[in-house]
């Protein structure tokens, strides 16, 4: 008798699932933990992998020639880095450093550049948020540009809080000193003292278990 073939449309096919690959891990990707103030990666490691945060946060920073070092960006859940590798980056140009307890999944180069190949669900999603960064990048070049310190740390604080991810009216902030913020604006730590008490006296943030930030500390930035 003869085998019954079976409709190409019954057939379950199945889908890829992006968070799903990003939540597990597998033989070219492993789940990493580390403790607050851990070494990720350093300055001039090879550069073999691309990184994703699943929980906690990571601070990206530069260090010249001088031994000056300058913090480039403070990540969180959902954020990608170290993907210059992907572009033929042969070491890494900064260093990755947790600043609290940090999971992060450490993707292979070789496995990231497959998925990006053939799972378009994942590739969609990398590529969004590339281009999403590209845009805080440019944006963060007028605001050192154009904006006065005080703009541009109550841009920061709101940023570092996920303004605009969710529609909840506050978002506290993971621990981050005034001396890495007034690193990321580009000013004093005295100034930065100054303009966190004023914010904190006009309503914009609050310290209760954290700093927590109000979304209308929006009104500073949109201020002429």
């Amino acid at each position: 008798m003869a085998a019954a073939v079976k409709n190409p449309r019954t057939v379950k096919t199945s889908i890829f699932d992006a968070q799903a690959f990003l939540d597990s891990a597998g033989v070219a990707r492993k789940v990493k933990e580390f403790e607050k103030k851990e070494a990720i990666f350093s300055q001039g490691d090879a550069a073999k992998n691309v990184l994703y945060i699943q929980r906690g946060g990571v601070r990206l920073s530069v260090v010249n020639e001088t031994g000056n070092e300058a913090v480039v960006a403070i990540l969180g859940p959902g954020d990608f880095f170290g993907e210059g590798c992907l572009a033929g980056q042969p070491i890494r140009i900064g260093s990755a450093t947790a600043i609290t307890a940090t999971t992060v999944l450490v993707i292979e180069k070789k496995e990231m550049i497959r998925v990006l190949h053939v799972e378009h669900a994942f590739s969609d999603r990398f590529i969004a948020y590339i281009l999403s960064r590209n845009i805080r990048v440019e944006e963060d070049l007028v605001d050192q540009l154009f904006n006065s310190s005080e703009k541009r740390l109550a841009r920061t604080l709101l940023l570092l809080a996920r303004y605009g991810k969710e529609d909840k009216p506050q978002k506290m902030l993971p621990k981050i000193s005034q001396e890495m913020l007034a690193e990321m604006v580009g000013t004093t730590r005295s100034r930065v003292n100054f303009f966190m008490n004023k914010f904190r006296k006009l309503g914009f943030i609050k310290y209760n278990g954290g700093l927590h930030i109000d979304t209308s500390l929006l009104s500073v930035v949109l201020h002429d």
